[in-house]
């Protein structure tokens, strides 16, 4: 009974220092972030020094794995069914209601247009109850400028981004000043490490029947021979900025069916960290990772996103009419072709990568 009532006493103590602590500061910004770009339903509460002060994140992981890969209707009505918790769940987590907001921040684009609707549906009450400033976000802008919120990374800066639907390198010269210097030509990353998991069935393991195919092909080459088998090096003789990865995903699926004749992945984000850090140690760069609970899709980013536009007066919708989603939207400007057409020569760098 006394542990039980000195938690309860901490508990309140705690809220109420928090209360105090943020009323205290009622000249910073504070936003509401809102995802559902694609199969996570996400909502943060995030001040302008980058604290978050509440989040809420619902995953349909377990169900798209059972249907074998994202569904969008099924995606749609589990936003429909979660969005309202889940935003009142950040709420409640941050101590903040609806009315001490600063503004409102949602993704619009890119992604599933069904996802996207529910997000910018129920934003767009939110905001017409409580005549808040909105804010549309670019959930790939959003994720490169997650790193100032990790870290003070002044602009500009070059960022890679690596997702199960993107592969794309960018100078960032501004909030919203992005020039594009390559993206990938056919399959992303992250997709073509699902397509070589389902070929693999991993799905049948006990141990990786509940995570994504890209995890359990990292867990799984931790344990394997990286020189086993011979991959080539995609697009190694290009001289631009742009990204293959469907000629290492049909290699794969050639070795898994020659190998199945006889006995009856690609590079993962640990993986890519570790080659990064050695690059950047190598070239005296500087590398600046957010945490991997930042890397996935979530409300923190945008919430952080809607903070620096807020802050710099960038990107407030003035009609919320006029407002509407983009399944298809490019990182800034593309200058890929101008990089192609430099043909700057390239220096092969030969770095050994630790095996764990």
């Amino acid at each position: 009974m006394f542990l039980e009532c000195f938690r309860l006493v901490n508990v309140c103590v705690s809220n109420l220092w928090r209360r105090l602590y943020y009323t205290n500061k009622q000249s910073l910004p504070v936003i509401l972030g809102i995802e559902t770009s694609c199969d996570d339903t996400g909502a943060a509460v995030v001040d302008a020094d980058g604290n978050i002060l509440g989040e809420a994140l619902h995953s349909q992981l377990q169900i798209h794995l059972e249907h074998g890969g994202i569904i969008p209707p099924v995606a749609r009505d589990l936003h429909h069914k979660h969005i309202q918790g889940i935003v009142n769940m950040a709420l409640e987590r941050s101590q903040y209601e609806l009315k001490d907001l600063s503004a409102i921040a949602t993704t619009v684009k890119p992604g599933l247009p069904l996802s996207l609707v529910v997000g910018l549906k129920y934003s767009k009450q939110l905001v017409k109850e409580t005549a808040k400033p909105f804010i549309p976000i670019h959930h790939m802008e959003a994720h490169a400028l997650t790193a100032r919120m990790a870290q003070n990374v002044e602009f500009p800066f070059l960022v890679l981004l690596v997702s199960g639907g993107h592969c794309q390198l960018a100078i960032v010269r501004n909030i919203d000043n992005f020039l594009l210097l390559g993206s990938t030509l056919d399959d992303a990353p992250g997709e073509a490490f699902d397509k070589i998991a389902r070929r693999l069935k991993l799905r049948n393991i006990p141990a990786f029947s509940t995570v994504g195919g890209g995890q359990a092909i990292e867990t799984l080459a931790k344990e394997g021979n990286s020189h086993a088998f011979n991959f080539p090096t995609p697009l190694s003789k290009y001289r631009d900025c742009n990204f293959s990865f469907s000629g290492l995903k049909f290699r794969a699926y050639k070795i898994i069916t020659e190998e199945e004749k006889k006995h009856g992945g690609v590079a993962c984000n640990n993986y890519i960290r570790a080659a990064l850090k050695l690059l950047c140690d190598h070239m005296d760069f500087e590398l600046v990772c957010p945490p991997p609970k930042l890397c996935t899709d979530n409300g923190i980013m945008i919430a952080w996103n809607g903070i620096e536009r807020y802050r710099a007066g960038i990107g407030i919708a003035e009609n919320l009419d006029e407002v509407d989603i983009q399944a298809k939207c490019p990182l800034g400007k593309d200058i890929s072709t101008s990089v192609e057409e430099l043909s700057i020569k390239f220096r092969n760098i030969k770095i050994r990568i630790p095996q764990n």
